[in-house]
Protein backbone atom coordinates (compact mmCIF):
# COMPACT_ATOMS: atom_id res chain seq x y z
CA UNK A 1 0.00 0.00 0.00
CA UNK A 2 1.36 3.44 -0.94
CA UNK A 3 0.30 6.99 -1.81
CA UNK A 4 -1.44 5.72 -4.94
CA UNK A 5 -3.76 3.52 -2.88
CA UNK A 6 -7.43 4.40 -3.24
CA UNK A 7 -9.26 4.58 0.06
CA UNK A 8 -12.97 4.31 0.74
CA UNK A 9 -13.77 5.84 4.12
CA UNK A 10 -17.04 4.76 5.74
CA UNK A 11 -18.24 6.88 8.67
CA UNK A 12 -17.20 10.52 9.08
CA UNK A 13 -18.44 11.32 12.57
CA UNK A 14 -16.56 13.06 15.38
CA UNK A 15 -13.33 11.15 14.76
CA UNK A 16 -13.81 9.75 11.28
CA UNK A 17 -14.07 13.19 9.71
CA UNK A 18 -10.60 14.14 10.95
CA UNK A 19 -9.17 10.78 9.90
CA UNK A 20 -10.52 11.04 6.35
CA UNK A 21 -9.26 14.62 6.11
CA UNK A 22 -5.77 13.64 7.23
CA UNK A 23 -5.60 10.85 4.66
CA UNK A 24 -6.55 13.23 1.86
CA UNK A 25 -4.07 15.83 3.09
CA UNK A 26 -1.37 13.15 3.10
CA UNK A 27 -1.96 12.66 -0.62
CA UNK A 28 -4.19 9.59 -0.68
CA UNK A 29 -7.18 9.38 -2.99
CA UNK A 30 -10.00 9.16 -0.45
CA UNK A 31 -13.74 8.88 -1.03
CA UNK A 32 -16.04 9.15 1.97
CA UNK A 33 -19.58 8.14 2.82
CA UNK A 34 -21.59 8.94 5.91
CA UNK A 35 -25.15 8.12 6.86
CA UNK A 36 -25.70 11.88 7.41
CA UNK A 37 -24.38 13.33 4.11
CA UNK A 38 -23.59 16.80 5.47
CA UNK A 39 -20.78 15.38 7.62
CA UNK A 40 -19.07 13.93 4.55
CA UNK A 41 -19.75 17.02 2.43
CA UNK A 42 -17.74 19.14 4.89
CA UNK A 43 -14.63 17.21 3.79
CA UNK A 44 -14.83 18.21 0.12
CA UNK A 45 -12.61 21.33 0.56
CA UNK A 46 -9.81 19.04 1.75
CA UNK A 47 -9.93 16.92 -1.39
CA UNK A 48 -12.07 14.07 -0.08
CA UNK A 49 -14.41 12.67 -2.73
CA UNK A 50 -18.05 12.18 -1.77
CA UNK A 51 -20.10 9.03 -2.28
CA UNK A 52 -23.87 9.01 -2.16
CA UNK A 53 -23.94 5.31 -1.26
CA UNK A 54 -21.60 3.33 1.00
CA UNK A 55 -21.00 0.75 -1.73
CA UNK A 56 -19.95 3.54 -4.10
CA UNK A 57 -17.13 4.54 -1.74
CA UNK A 58 -15.92 0.94 -1.68
CA UNK A 59 -16.31 -0.03 -5.33
CA UNK A 60 -12.89 0.97 -6.66
CA UNK A 61 -11.02 1.14 -3.36
CA UNK A 62 -7.84 -0.74 -2.55
CA UNK A 63 -8.61 -0.21 1.14
CA UNK A 64 -11.93 0.40 2.85
CA UNK A 65 -11.75 1.92 6.32
CA UNK A 66 -14.85 1.69 8.54
CA UNK A 67 -15.20 4.10 11.45
CA UNK A 68 -18.74 3.36 12.61
CA UNK A 69 -20.46 3.48 15.97
CA UNK A 70 -20.95 -0.18 16.90
CA UNK A 71 -20.75 -3.82 15.88
CA UNK A 72 -24.36 -4.01 14.66
CA UNK A 73 -23.94 -0.85 12.58
CA UNK A 74 -20.73 -2.26 11.07
CA UNK A 75 -22.50 -5.50 10.20
CA UNK A 76 -25.37 -3.60 8.57
CA UNK A 77 -23.17 -1.29 6.53
CA UNK A 78 -20.48 -3.79 5.57
CA UNK A 79 -22.47 -6.98 5.08
CA UNK A 80 -26.12 -5.94 5.24
CA UNK A 81 -28.30 -3.55 3.27
CA UNK A 82 -25.46 -1.17 2.35
CA UNK A 83 -23.46 -4.08 0.85
CA UNK A 84 -19.99 -2.54 1.18
CA UNK A 85 -18.23 -5.93 1.15
CA UNK A 86 -20.12 -6.99 -1.97
CA UNK A 87 -18.77 -3.91 -3.77
CA UNK A 88 -15.15 -4.55 -2.80
CA UNK A 89 -12.73 -6.27 -5.15
CA UNK A 90 -11.01 -9.55 -4.27
CA UNK A 91 -7.57 -8.78 -2.88
CA UNK A 92 -8.64 -5.44 -1.42
CA UNK A 93 -8.45 -4.80 2.32
CA UNK A 94 -11.16 -4.03 4.87
CA UNK A 95 -9.92 -2.17 7.96
CA UNK A 96 -12.48 -1.86 10.73
CA UNK A 97 -11.39 0.89 13.12
CA UNK A 98 -14.65 0.94 15.05
CA UNK A 99 -14.94 -0.37 18.61
CA UNK A 100 -16.67 -3.72 18.13
CA UNK A 101 -16.85 -6.99 20.10
CA UNK A 102 -14.04 -9.48 19.61
CA UNK A 103 -16.39 -12.14 18.24
CA UNK A 104 -17.84 -9.61 15.78
CA UNK A 105 -14.37 -8.89 14.38
CA UNK A 106 -13.64 -12.60 13.98
CA UNK A 107 -16.97 -13.25 12.29
CA UNK A 108 -16.50 -10.30 9.94
CA UNK A 109 -13.02 -11.55 9.02
CA UNK A 110 -14.48 -14.93 8.04
CA UNK A 111 -17.16 -13.30 5.90
CA UNK A 112 -14.56 -11.05 4.25
CA UNK A 113 -12.29 -14.01 3.55
CA UNK A 114 -15.16 -15.78 1.78
CA UNK A 115 -15.16 -12.84 -0.65
CA UNK A 116 -11.39 -12.81 -1.09
CA UNK A 117 -11.03 -9.66 1.05
CA UNK A 118 -8.25 -9.24 3.60
CA UNK A 119 -9.44 -8.04 7.02
CA UNK A 120 -7.81 -6.11 9.86
CA UNK A 121 -9.49 -4.93 13.05
CA UNK A 122 -7.71 -1.75 14.11
CA UNK A 123 -9.65 0.24 16.71
CA UNK A 124 -8.19 3.48 17.98
CA UNK A 125 -7.76 5.50 21.15
CA UNK A 126 -7.05 9.19 21.52
CA UNK A 127 -10.45 10.77 21.03
CA UNK A 128 -11.23 13.70 18.79
CA UNK A 129 -7.97 15.43 19.69
CA UNK A 130 -5.92 12.41 18.61
CA UNK A 131 -7.91 12.08 15.38
CA UNK A 132 -7.50 15.78 14.60
CA UNK A 133 -3.75 15.79 15.28
CA UNK A 134 -2.89 12.35 13.88
CA UNK A 135 -1.71 10.96 17.22
CA UNK A 136 -4.14 8.07 17.64
CA UNK A 137 -3.06 4.82 19.27
CA UNK A 138 -4.02 2.15 16.71
CA UNK A 139 -4.34 -1.44 17.96
CA UNK A 140 -4.22 -3.77 14.96
CA UNK A 141 -5.30 -7.40 14.83
CA UNK A 142 -4.68 -9.55 11.79
CA UNK A 143 -1.87 -11.01 9.70
CA UNK A 144 1.47 -9.29 10.16
CA UNK A 145 1.94 -8.99 6.39
CA UNK A 146 -1.35 -7.16 5.98
CA UNK A 147 -0.66 -4.79 8.85
CA UNK A 148 2.85 -4.05 7.60
CA UNK A 149 1.38 -3.22 4.19
CA UNK A 150 -1.09 -0.86 5.86
CA UNK A 151 1.60 1.06 7.76
CA UNK A 152 2.04 3.89 5.18
CA UNK A 153 -1.73 4.40 5.01
CA UNK A 154 -2.25 4.50 8.77
CA UNK A 155 0.83 6.65 9.47
CA UNK A 156 -1.06 9.97 9.01
CA UNK A 157 -3.55 8.80 11.64
CA UNK A 158 -1.24 7.75 14.46
CA UNK A 159 0.95 4.99 15.86
CA UNK A 160 0.16 1.40 14.83
CA UNK A 161 0.97 -1.61 17.01
CA UNK A 162 0.28 -5.17 15.83
CA UNK A 163 -1.22 -6.85 18.91
CA UNK A 164 -2.10 -10.29 17.53
CA UNK A 165 -4.48 -12.15 15.21
CA UNK A 166 -7.87 -10.88 14.10
CA UNK A 167 -9.90 -9.92 17.15
CA UNK A 168 -6.85 -8.97 19.20
CA UNK A 169 -7.23 -5.33 18.16
CA UNK A 170 -10.76 -5.27 19.52
CA UNK A 171 -9.59 -7.02 22.69
CA UNK A 172 -6.85 -4.42 23.20
CA UNK A 173 -9.43 -1.66 22.70
CA UNK A 174 -11.63 -3.18 25.42
CA UNK A 175 -8.63 -3.15 27.77
CA UNK A 176 -8.04 0.47 26.82
CA UNK A 177 -11.66 1.38 27.46
CA UNK A 178 -11.68 -0.21 30.91
CA UNK A 179 -8.58 1.80 31.87
CA UNK A 180 -10.00 5.05 30.47
CA UNK A 181 -13.47 4.60 32.01
CA UNK A 182 -12.05 3.66 35.40
CA UNK A 183 -9.63 6.58 35.30
CA UNK A 184 -12.42 9.01 34.41
CA UNK A 185 -14.48 7.84 37.37
CA UNK A 186 -11.45 8.02 39.70
CA UNK A 187 -10.68 11.59 38.59
CA UNK A 188 -14.35 12.54 38.96
CA UNK A 189 -14.45 11.12 42.50
CA UNK A 190 -11.22 12.91 43.44
CA UNK A 191 -12.44 16.28 42.16
CA UNK A 192 -15.83 15.81 43.81
CA UNK A 193 -14.07 15.01 47.10
CA UNK A 194 -11.95 18.15 46.76
CA UNK A 195 -15.02 20.22 45.90
CA UNK A 196 -17.12 18.97 48.83
CA UNK A 197 -14.16 19.13 51.21
CA UNK A 198 -13.67 22.85 50.62
CA UNK A 199 -10.68 22.91 48.25
CA UNK A 200 -10.57 24.49 44.81
CA UNK A 201 -10.81 21.54 42.40
CA UNK A 202 -8.96 23.46 39.70
CA UNK A 203 -6.00 24.10 42.00
CA UNK A 204 -6.06 20.51 43.24
CA UNK A 205 -5.87 19.28 39.65
CA UNK A 206 -3.01 21.68 38.97
CA UNK A 207 -1.16 20.44 42.06
CA UNK A 208 -1.47 16.82 40.95
CA UNK A 209 -0.07 17.38 37.44
CA UNK A 210 3.39 15.86 37.15
CA UNK A 211 2.93 13.52 40.11
CA UNK A 212 1.98 9.84 40.12
CA UNK A 213 -1.70 10.78 39.76
CA UNK A 214 -1.02 12.61 36.50
CA UNK A 215 -2.58 11.18 33.34
CA UNK A 216 -4.11 12.23 30.06
CA UNK A 217 -7.51 11.79 31.73
CA UNK A 218 -6.59 14.12 34.60
CA UNK A 219 -5.26 16.70 32.15
CA UNK A 220 -8.00 16.57 29.51
CA UNK A 221 -11.08 15.22 31.24
CA UNK A 222 -10.26 16.77 34.60
CA UNK A 223 -10.24 20.15 32.89
CA UNK A 224 -13.57 19.36 31.24
CA UNK A 225 -15.08 18.42 34.60
CA UNK A 226 -13.94 21.66 36.21
CA UNK A 227 -15.14 23.79 33.30
CA UNK A 228 -18.34 21.72 32.84
CA UNK A 229 -17.37 21.31 29.19
CA UNK A 230 -19.27 18.18 28.21
CA UNK A 231 -19.49 18.69 24.45
CA UNK A 232 -18.86 15.12 23.34
CA UNK A 233 -15.53 13.90 22.14
CA UNK A 234 -16.49 10.43 23.41
CA UNK A 235 -20.22 10.28 24.23
CA UNK A 236 -21.22 8.46 27.41
CA UNK A 237 -23.61 6.22 25.46
CA UNK A 238 -20.65 4.74 23.62
CA UNK A 239 -18.74 4.28 26.87
CA UNK A 240 -21.36 1.86 28.19
CA UNK A 241 -21.28 0.03 24.87
CA UNK A 242 -17.62 -0.71 25.52
CA UNK A 243 -17.83 -1.43 29.25
CA UNK A 244 -20.83 -3.67 28.63
CA UNK A 245 -18.97 -5.54 25.89
CA UNK A 246 -15.93 -5.98 28.15
CA UNK A 247 -18.03 -7.32 31.02
CA UNK A 248 -19.84 -9.75 28.73
CA UNK A 249 -16.51 -11.05 27.42
CA UNK A 250 -15.16 -11.31 30.98
CA UNK A 251 -18.20 -13.34 32.03
CA UNK A 252 -17.70 -15.71 29.08
CA UNK A 253 -14.13 -16.25 30.31
CA UNK A 254 -15.23 -16.86 33.90
CA UNK A 255 -13.78 -13.56 35.11
CA UNK A 256 -15.20 -11.15 37.68
CA UNK A 257 -14.15 -7.52 37.18
CA UNK A 258 -15.44 -5.60 40.23
CA UNK A 259 -13.99 -2.19 39.30
CA UNK A 260 -15.31 -2.40 35.76
CA UNK A 261 -18.72 -3.47 37.08
CA UNK A 262 -19.03 -0.38 39.26
CA UNK A 263 -17.70 1.92 36.54
CA UNK A 264 -20.27 0.50 34.12
CA UNK A 265 -23.00 1.18 36.71
CA UNK A 266 -21.93 4.84 37.03
CA UNK A 267 -21.98 5.43 33.29
CA UNK A 268 -25.30 3.62 32.88
CA UNK A 269 -26.72 5.90 35.57
CA UNK A 270 -25.47 8.91 33.61
CA UNK A 271 -27.10 7.64 30.42
CA UNK A 272 -30.34 6.67 32.19
CA UNK A 273 -30.56 10.17 33.65
CA UNK A 274 -30.35 11.87 30.26
CA UNK A 275 -26.58 12.23 29.83
CA UNK A 276 -26.00 9.77 27.02
CA UNK A 277 -24.96 12.44 24.52
CA UNK A 278 -22.63 14.19 26.96
CA UNK A 279 -18.91 13.55 26.92
CA UNK A 280 -17.90 10.66 29.16
CA UNK A 281 -16.14 13.14 31.44
CA UNK A 282 -19.69 13.96 32.61
CA UNK A 283 -19.35 10.98 34.96
CA UNK A 284 -18.86 13.68 37.59
CA UNK A 285 -22.44 14.82 36.91
CA UNK A 286 -23.72 11.35 37.80
CA UNK A 287 -21.54 11.20 40.91
CA UNK A 288 -22.95 14.53 42.05
CA UNK A 289 -26.46 13.21 41.45
CA UNK A 290 -25.67 10.06 43.47
CA UNK A 291 -24.48 12.25 46.35
CA UNK A 292 -27.41 14.70 46.56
Amino acid sequence: MNASSRIGFIGTGIMGSHMARRLAQAGFSATAWNRSPDKAEALAPFGVGLATEAAEAARHADIVIAMLSSGPVCDEVLFGQHAVADAMSPGSMLVVMSSIPVETARRQAERAADKGIRYVDAPVSGGEKGAREGTLAIMAGGEARAINALAPVLAPLGRVIHVGPVGAGSLAKLANQLIVASNICAVAEALLLAERGGADPARVREALLGGFADSTVLREHGRRMIEADFVPGGPAKYQIKDTGTALALAASLGLTLPVATEVDRIFRGLVDNGGGDLDHSAAIVELRRMNL
